[in-house]
């Protein structure tokens, strides 16, 4: 923050410095080709707190010039032509107001005001990179959907730890759920909060469900496993000492593991006293992940179905003596 805030400080004094002279008459005089986000929007908004650095960033973007129309283009053209940098630092400068402004309307999402105009800067620098000046137009037109592009991404990355709004219609909700809600409820104090998220799914084209999961969302905060706990004994714990598992404890683990590991020596025991036809038959009917018809196996073995079963219910006779000689309790498990 402080060295961004530094390298924005030099930049903007120095084309301060260079454009003083030459545009102190659109600085004195609003009207004209003045943007529409001339004035401060922190002198209507006295209610959000700004820090000394805050404060400096934003009286310098509100102190650097404008740009007519033919200077914005000559200097656009020397961009994009000549790649001379001075002329893109002086294009982003005299529109830093722009990102401030729009940088003040994500406040409300308790992010700090230095993070959402270092990011609006890097939407404005894109913007500036790729500007095409033959088109015409303004370029605070072309650089509010990046810069407010910009500042949405960060916002939804850092917002909550917990990822959301990847869909474009996602992000449509997260960032016009709130005032939906407000206008809905201005204009029907009786309305339910059911009706109301049927509403807004409506407005935004998403599912009720998305909006009922992004109303939760939106209405509380994230909150730390490892937060403390008071009890009514005075015992001091964090939520993770409540959360439980499925998972088997660790002596249900073990006993499984060596329990598990048993039986597989004392079925490999037990398929050593079946003959090789036998063994091929298990194997096919009972071992395999898809057991083999009574003809199928009957095929490749020469013999008709009935021997095949025949010799099946031989051996499954043999595999089962040689278990319950091992272990009775295995028998019947």
């Amino acid at each position: 923050m402080v060295c961004h805030f530094i390298y924005l400080k030099a930049i903007f004094e120095r084309s301060v410095g260079r454009s003083q002279t030459s545009s102190s008459s659109r600085v004195q005089g609003e009207g004209g080709n003045a943007p529409p986000y001339a004035g401060s929007v922190y002198v209507e908004r006295p209610a959000m707190a700004t820090t000394t650095a805050d404060r400096r960033m934003i009286k310098l973007a509100m102190s650097a010039p404008y740009l007519e129309r033919d200077e914005e283009q000559a200097l656009a053209q020397a961009w994009k032509n000549n790649k001379d940098q001075e002329a893109r630092n002086r294009i982003a400068m005299a529109h830093m107001r722009l990102v401030v402004s729009m940088a003040g309307k994500f406040r409300n999402f308790g992010l700090p005001l230095g993070d959402l105009v270092q990011e609006g800067y890097i939407g404005l620098l894109e913007a500036a990179a790729r500007f095409e000046p033959e088109r015409q137009v303004r370029f605070s037109t072309y650089a509010s959907w990046w810069i407010r592009a910009s500042i949405q991404d960060y916002v939804l990355r850092n917002w909550s730890i917990v990822r959301g709004g990847t869909s474009s219609a996602q992000k449509a909700l997260f960032f016009n759920l709130r005032r939906l809600r407000a206008r809905l409820a201005r204009g029907d104090t009786h309305l339910t909060a059911e009706a109301m998220h049927q509403e807004i799914a409506a407005a935004l084209g998403v599912s009720t469900a998305d909006v009922r999961t992004m109303d939760a969302r939106l209405s509380s905060s994230d909150v730390s496993l490892q937060a403390p706990i008071s009890s009514a004994e005075g015992e001091s714990s964090n939520r993770l000492d409540f959360l439980t598992s499925d998972a088997p404890l660790p002596d249900e683990q073990a006993e499984g593991s060596i329990d598990g590991e048993r039986r597989h020596h004392w079925l490999q025991a037990a398929l050593g006293q079946l003959n090789e036809r036998e063994m091929k038959i298990i194997r096919a009917r009972r071992l395999a992940e898809n057991g083999a018809t009574l003809e199928e196996l009957g095929a490749v073995l020469g013999i008709s179905k009935e021997r095949v079963r025949q010799i099946e219910n031989r051996a499954l006779e043999k595999l089962r003596a040689v278990l319950v000689g091992k272990t009775t309790d295995f028998a019947y498990a």
